[in-house]
């Protein structure tokens, strides 16, 4: 197949040349030092040539043209023609046999970006599936976004929206970042750096996430060799020295798996792994490790020919060396999310060096490796190949479902790399259904990974049948089960600990719609507040109100309040943006035309206000304690007391998001306090507590107790009702009057 357009030549000259690709060669960047290159596209003809038809390489041949016009005149920094990255993309995608309209878009993945074409050429020359491709593919470089991160973050949204309708998509989108890490060395250091880091922080866990294990490997890898050049370089160089001093291990090691496999009558392929550099590096820091130390730096692997043999193979190893206890793991009976699947186990070489193994069929070693590719790749297996699709494709869905319930593009891309992350739990429902989630999830996890709705109405949990509190992180083989009331709501503190991007999302989707007119009445109290402060009236006029929302892409005043309220937005900030936007009669100017606005009144707190204002639980706040506000990201004002430790070291790291509030006059209701006292653990003692708390018009909520070694002592934790700091001193006070009290405090955490 020759896709050379007749017209232009592979270096890039052009016999005539479009009025757009001209005015881009105009704006291209001169690289420091052009090398002059030809793009050729002989590897990728001979690659699509295997396995599309003719009239499908003719529709790949004028996308080729079409791309190869458009960007005539641009050149990569290494002074290569541009159009050599979308073939190599293009090759990248052919590897894995994805069909022509894949082909097509990796070949014109730059055009709508950089050209400036129209999604409604790309229909009309190639359809709307191509171009559909190719718009998942490019960026939202025509919104302006206040920040890069923002600008970011919707990048990513549209893009991981686009591979839920279409996982070509992102396949495509890990080619051409893949092509773009191989040839970083181009950019500046500061660039080499955010591209590596955003490659490793996204890029990596979504091949991983999509079974795409020789990409996730390589991603690693060239991320690793950007991020910390010179561990990289000191690490490479000790892989190679211990490379040759390790080979006679390696060799003595691979012969006697053959053999002893070939005397066993079981045909298998046996080959040695190297450990990536990524791997070997991220092993030193989690185990605190020297390069010495790390003694399983090379790998075997093992692939038979059927199911069975997996395990028979597994025997015949376990009899030629010792395992080492807890090393085996079993991903086949199991397999993991994305797929994979193999036996794991690590066993006691010769010399003492502890060696792993990997044992697997052919079919399973091909999924390992392309993951969701393997689609493509080997059409003939797709059935055999579907629980996986139906894997893929759930995550997907829950991409979609996560995007509802998501404010904006940063709190999108917040949850869907909570949800990237690669370790996995396996535990049971009570009919013994596997569900699999994130390691470090939790109870109230698995409760909305079943379904959004079990979760809001959560109220307790059962682990392997004994009662246990929602935050239980769940471990591997655990029974849970999830017990739920149609009157419970989620709370706000719930999102202290969950894992699962679903369910942060599905919390604050609640916290945000039933809490709503608590959250707009907060938010427009601090808004007026702040206004007040800078001397402008908090009634805005129309065009005023106009302006701002649309530079702050809130649809309604009331929206906007709203996420002043629940923490999202700080109403010093938005107040600062009015008093650029509002004219100067809107202004009430100070005598001193130089003074200095006023201090922002404080926030009155009555303890009533429902979920948009919390009292802090590490040191649960009375009225009469010396309180101050945090407003938190989606959890609306949290209160603490002045002097509470967990709010001192926050202060340091956000002081903007802190504000002065105060107690109002009538509170007509009770507040939680914990107390501590230490007793004589004599008979009758704890009776006599708690009888002259109930006595003193305090309720108990919580009781524990811890006993010294010698059973002398007991310490006692209440957590009790009160009114406020001088209902709590005469409770202390009437309570070391107890006899076998010998000490009351209040307890703050």
């Amino acid at each position: 197949m020759n896709l050379t357009p007749p017209d232009t030549t592979l270096s890039g000259t052009p016999k005539t040349r479009s009025a757009r690709a001209a005015t881009k060669a105009q704006e291209a960047e001169v690289p420091v030092a052009p090398v002059p290159g030809v793009a050729s596209v002989s590897h990728l003809s001979a690659k699509l040539s295997e396995y599309l038809t003719p009239s499908e390489l003719k529709k790949v041949k004028e996308a080729y043209r079409f791309s190869d016009e458009m960007h005539l005149g641009q050149v990569r920094k290494s002074g290569e023609p541009y159009i050599s990255h979308p073939i190599a993309v293009a090759e990248i995608c052919a590897d894995w046999k994805l069909d022509a309209q894949a082909i097509m878009a990796a070949l014109l993945h730059d055009v709508m970006e950089d050209q400036d074409v129209k999604k409604d050429e790309l229909i009309e020359r190639f359809g709307a599936p191509v171009a559909s491709l190719v718009d998942g593919l490019s960026k939202l470089e025509k919104i302006e976004f206040q920040t890069l991160i923002e600008a970011q973050a919707e990048n990513f949204r549209k893009m991981l929206l686009a591979m839920a309708s279409d996982v070509r998509v992102i396949l495509i989108k890990l080619a051409d970042r893949l092509h773009n890490m191989r040839t970083l060395e181009h950019m500046t250091p500061a660039k080499k750096r955010r591209i590596a880091s955003e490659t490793m922080e996204v890029y990596v866990p979504i091949a991983h996430r999509l079974g795409l294990n020789n990409i996730y490997r390589e991603l690693q890898d060239l991320a690793f060799s950007h991020l910390y050049p010179v561990r990289y370089r000191t690490l490479s160089k000790a892989v190679k020295a211990a490379r040759g001093n390790r080979r006679e291990v390696v060799k003595k090691i691979l012969e006697s798996v053959k053999s002893t496999l070939a005397t066993a009558e079981l045909p298998a392929e046996v080959y040695g792994r190297e450990k990536t550099l990524y791997g070997i590096y991220k092993k030193m820091r989690s185990k605190h490790l020297s390069f010495s130390q790390v003694l399983d730096v090379y790998g075997f692997r093992v692939v038979v020919d059927s199911f069975a043999n997996c395990y028979v193979a597994l025997g015949t190893l376990h009899g030629l060396y010792k395992p080492m206890p807890g090393k085996f793991k079993d991903y086949i009976a199991i397999r993991k999310l994305n797929g994979y699947q193999s036996l794991h186990t690590t066993l006691i070489g010769p010399y003492g060096t502890p060696v792993e193994f990997q044992i697997r069929t052919q079919e399973m070693h091909r999924t390992a490796e392309s993951g969701v590719a393997a689609h493509w790749l080997y059409k003939n297996g797709e059935a055999n190949l579907s629980d996986l699709q139906q894997k893929t494709h759930a995550w997907l869905q829950s991409l979609l479902d996560i995007q509802q319930q998501t404010g904006d593009s940063a709190e999108f891309l917040e949850h869907v790399k909570v949800d990237l992350f690669p370790d996995s739990v396996y535990v049971f429902t009570p009919k013994s259904k596997i569900i699999a989630l994130p390691r470090g999830a939790t109870a109230l996890d698995f409760a909305y990974t079943i379904h959004t709705g079990i979760g809001d109405h959560t109220v307790s949990v059962k682990i392997n049948n004994e009662p246990a509190s929602l935050r239980t992180e769940l471990r591997n083989g655990d029974i849970v089960e999830i017990v739920t009331n149609p009157d419970s709501k989620p709370s706000p503190t719930w999102l202290a600990f969950v894992r699962t991007g679903k369910a942060r999302s599905a919390i604050r989707h609640h916290l945000r719609t039933i809490n709503l007119n608590e959250s707009v009445e907060l938010g427009r109290e601090l808004l007026a507040q702040a206004l007040t402060a800078l001397n402008i009236q908090p009634d805005l006029p129309e065009p005023a109100v106009e302006k701002l929302l649309n530079e702050s892409s809130a649809k309604s005043m009331d929206e906007l309040y709203a996420d002043i309220g629940i923490g999202k937005r700080m109403a010093a900030l938005v107040a600062r943006h009015i008093f650029g936007l509002v004219d100067d009669d809107l202004v009430s100017l100070p005598a001193n035309p130089n003074a200095t606005p006023g201090e922002l009144d404080p926030v009155t707190i009555y303890g009533s206000e429902g979920v948009s204002v919390q009292l802090a639980p590490c040191c649960l706040p009375i009225p009469g304690d010396q309180i101050i506000g945090q407003l938190r990201r989606d959890q609306g004002l949290i209160v603490h007391t002045s002097d509470c430790a967990s709010a001192k070291r926050l202060r340091g790291k956000e002081p903007d998001r802190w504000i002065a509030v105060q107690w109002g006059g009538e509170l007509n209701r009770r507040f939680d306090c914990r107390i501590r006292l230490l007793i004589n653990n004599e008979k009758g003692i704890l009776a006599r507590v708690a009888a002259e708390i109930g006595e003193s018009d305090a309720n108990i909520s919580y009781v524990g107790m811890d006993e010294d070694e010698e059973h002398v002592m007991t310490q006692l934790r209440f957590t009790i009702q009160i009114k406020d700091r001088v209902h709590l001193a005469h409770l202390i006070r009437n309570l070391r009057r107890v006899v076998g009290v010998t000490r009351v405090e209040r307890e703050r955490n």
